[in-house]
């Protein structure tokens, strides 16, 4: 079954679209990378995807159903940027986000020793095992959005949707926390991923959709950088080794 299919779908906060005439499908186990520039509508469409807004017109299916009608919301991991503010009113520990997880699951609001055993091996499977104790405040960005991921995984997601992840992380963090995305896609893992880093993107993903209001380009990373998608999007040039210049 096909995870997400955008049908025609235009929204606007006000008069004006935000997104245009957008229309694409993300089938089980891709690796879709959305780029475009500020503004371009990334964030909002990942919201109408989640069922945070109705299109104005057109229509979002999450496996299936219409995404505001989608009840099966263990189904979709959702990791949004690492924003320090809004941690620092959850004073929890790694373990007990991670838990959060397994809340759909658990029969009666009761925690099981399963749901335990699951909280345990998605704090394994991301390499943050030896953080569960710790306070979800005192880790580094790269720490926390690994957390993140750990909750969905403890929820037994099979869609892991990211709105760019990586923005205050530190670049090595970065680099591993692309490895952990490859991997858990290796794994069976689909994956939505905003990203400003084109050339992230182009060398991690294996699809790419250029957005600015209206799709620009959808198609293998190799296409995209020999067309002229990113500079009609963007206004700016693109070598093969995912360089960029603006103009």
């Amino acid at each position: 079954m096909t995870h997400i299919s955008i049908d025609s779908v235009t929204f606007g906060y006000t008069a004006s679209p935000v997104v245009e005439e957008v229309s694409f499908d993300v089938d089980p186990g891709e690796y879709v990378g959305i780029i475009g520039p500020n503004g371009s509508g990334k964030s909002t469409l990942l919201q109408l995807v989640l069922g945070l807004h109705r299109p104005d017109v057109g229509e979002i299916r999450l496996f299936g159903r219409p995404s505001r009608d989608f009840v099966d919301r263990e189904r979709v991991g959702y990791v949004a940027q690492d924003v320090t503010e809004n941690t620092k009113a959850m004073p929890i520990t790694v373990a007990e986000v991670v838990l959060m997880g397994r809340f759909p699951h658990a029969g009666f609001g009761r925690i099981t020793a399963k749901d335990r055993e699951r909280t345990w091996e998605a704090l394994r499977r991301v390499g943050i095992q030896h953080l569960a104790e710790r306070r979800i405040t005192k880790l580094s960005g790269g720490q926390r959005q690994r957390a993140y991921i750990a909750r969905a995984l403890a929820g037994e997601a099979e869609l892991l949707v990211l709105d760019e992840p990586t923005v205050g992380v530190d670049a090595e963090s970065v680099e591993a926390f692309f490895d952990l995305l490859e991997e858990l896609n290796d794994d069976g893992m689909t994956i939505v991923l905003v990203e400003h880093d084109i050339g992230a993107v182009l060398e991690r993903t294996d699809r790419v959709i250029c957005l600015n209001r209206e799709l620009y380009f959808d198609g293998p990373p190799l296409e995209f950088a020999d067309s002229d998608a990113l500079d009609r999007a963007y206004g700016t040039n693109i070598r093969r080794d995912g360089t960029v210049t603006v103009s």
